[in-house]
């Protein structure tokens, strides 16, 4: 018999979320993720690497003036989420990342070994 009691533990279903756009931009020296995350303050915003998964969470914060309620609304969600991985080449102990005016910006500079590199040439 298969009771809620002695049922195994389902995983937590991770709460419905917009998935932002991301333009991503590669030179030699790494990557930039440009994120659209418009009305998400610095404060609630989430960025987090754990092994070769790059995280962004953000909640929004657009709060209606008071006494308005919206007649109409296209944007019901109020969580953005979205999960890169990150491939061997990449650095992701130096990621940088700022927000300014609604755009995440991440810098993952490319692992040393995966640099281009000048070769030294010899006279003889």
């Amino acid at each position: 018999m298969n009771t809620p009691a002695n049922r195994p533990a389902e995983p937590a279903r991770p709460e419905p979320a917009l998935l932002p756009p991301v333009d991503v931009v590669e030179d030699a020296t790494g990557i930039s993720l440009f994120a659209d995350l418009p009305g998400v303050p610095r404060d609630r915003l989430h960025l987090r690497v754990d092994g070769d998964q790059l995280s962004i969470e953000a909640e929004l914060s657009l709060d209606a003036p008071a006494g308005l309620e919206p007649g109409h609304a296209e944007v019901t969600l109020s969580r953005y989420r979205r999960t890169f991985t990150l491939s061997k080449e990449l650095d992701p102990e130096k990621i940088g990342a700022e927000l300014v005016q609604g755009v995440l910006r991440v810098r993952i500079p490319k692992a040393e070994h995966a640099q281009p590199r000048k070769v030294q040439i010899e006279v003889l």
